[in-house]
């Protein structure tokens, strides 16, 4: 005799679903999942991946469009998905659907999963009844933002290494390098050049608090994040990296696309538009385009059209972009404008970030061959006054 286990919704879904495979339901026993996926105070330290969104959102979108219910879609989701945390949450958010809720309300109680843009267009798309297509749109979307990410990451990672390697190198050389051939000149008692005696300065109180040397940049480091949680600290920084003359473009390019790209997913739903530009703000990470965006909405909500208000702002939107926003507010083509505008400036970042190591290189040899040169000059002089002495 044929026999097996299965799982279901309910009982008359568990019969069902035997019935299928030519067997019969003998006995079925109700189990509480709910203590396996409470969340613990240790799941507070655990993140979500963009990766691992774009896999559920994806999916979700399948299964709706197959005739899924939420309920079921969400069970099967928390099965297959790999992140455990993550997996505890979709089954919350199956038990809280399959009591009657809108899974945009159940979304809410996870802010730190699911993005306020993620939130509202999910629940746009309950109350229109377009939620396949919604997720069809947010899929989209975050696979724009993770390719974004993912490049602007690959770009920085190589010159990141470079100065953390020369810092490194550098902590190495006057601690133990530079005393051992200083000591020559300091027992020869002839005049060093003031660049020796600077470095040997400098290298004999690195080799006597070695400790301090090396916790100076872990000090540096904590300071200057804690620094940039405060809001004027935070304020200060973006300040600094939009004008920094290689950095800034890229922080406005990421920026723009990142705008547009939402601007056009969020103006294809029914989301009021002073909400959009609301929504918007908590998507950017530069503090001036989240205030350019709260301006927006509080003006277009007293009937100011966009355009006029981009335009205060010239330093964050070129002319390019406002003349583009004001002929879609014009006619009618905003959402399909700003997603062209999107495409343009994620192409831009592409490019950008493919040349950004052969842009930064030199600099980078400049800087290394500066401090190879002080270097040389310090220990070679000296080498000149001890042969002539001798």
């Amino acid at each position: 005799m044929k026999r097996a286990q299965s799982e279901a919704a309910d009982q008359n879904e568990l019969q069902e679903q035997l019935k299928k495979e030519g067997l019969l339901l003998v006995s079925a026993t109700v189990v509480d999942r709910r203590a396996s996926t409470k969340l613990s105070w240790l799941d507070k330290f655990k993140s979500v991946t963009l990766v691992d969104k774009i896999f559920f959102t994806q999916n979700l979108q399948v299964m709706a469009r197959t005739g899924f219910s939420i309920a079921k879609a969400l069970k099967t989701l928390s099965l297959q998905t790999g992140n455990k945390y993550f997996a505890k949450i979709i089954d919350q958010l199956r038990q809280e659907v399959e009591t009657g809720k809108t899974l945009a309300s159940v979304m809410h109680n996870y802010p730190k999963v699911f993005s306020p843009v993620f939130v509202n267009m999910i629940e746009a798309g309950e109350v229109s009844g377009q939620l396949e297509t919604v997720l069809d749109r947010l899929t989209i979307q975050m696979k724009k933002d993770h390719n974004l990410l993912a490049k602007v990451k690959g770009a920085l990672t190589y010159p990141a290494f470079i100065l953390v390697a020369m810092i490194g190198i550098g902590i190495v050389m006057f601690i133990f390098v530079v005393p051992k051939i200083t000591a020559v000149f300091a027992e020869s008692g002839v005049d060093l050049p003031l660049i020796t005696r600077i470095i040997i300065s400098v290298s004999n109180f690195a080799s006597k608090n070695i400790l301090l040397v090396l916790g100076i940049p872990v000090a540096l480091a904590f300071i200057f994040f804690r620094l940039i949680r405060t809001k004027t600290g935070r304020r200060l920084y973006h300040r600094i990296l939009l004008r920094t003359p290689i950095f800034g473009k890229i922080v406005k390019k990421v920026n723009l696309a990142r705008f547009t790209r939402t601007l056009s997913s969020l103006l294809k739903t029914d989301i009021p538009i002073v909400e959009v530009f609301r929504i918007i703000s908590k998507t950017l990470g530069n503090v001036f385009y989240q205030d350019a965006m709260m301006a927006i909405s509080d003006s277009v909500k007293q009937g100011v059209p966009i355009t006029a208000v981009i335009e205060k702002y010239p330093r964050l939107f070129p002319p390019v972009v406002t003349q583009i926003i004001n002929v879609g507010e014009q006619s009618g083509t905003l959402d399909t404008l700003s997603e062209e505008i999107a495409l343009f400036y994620e192409e831009d970042v592409e490019e950008t970030m493919a040349s950004l190591a052969t842009i930064i290189e030199p600099i980078i040899l400049v800087i290394m061959g500066v401090a190879v040169a002080i270097m040389a000059v310090a220990i070679i002089l000296p080498m000149y006054s001890l042969t002539n002495a001798i």
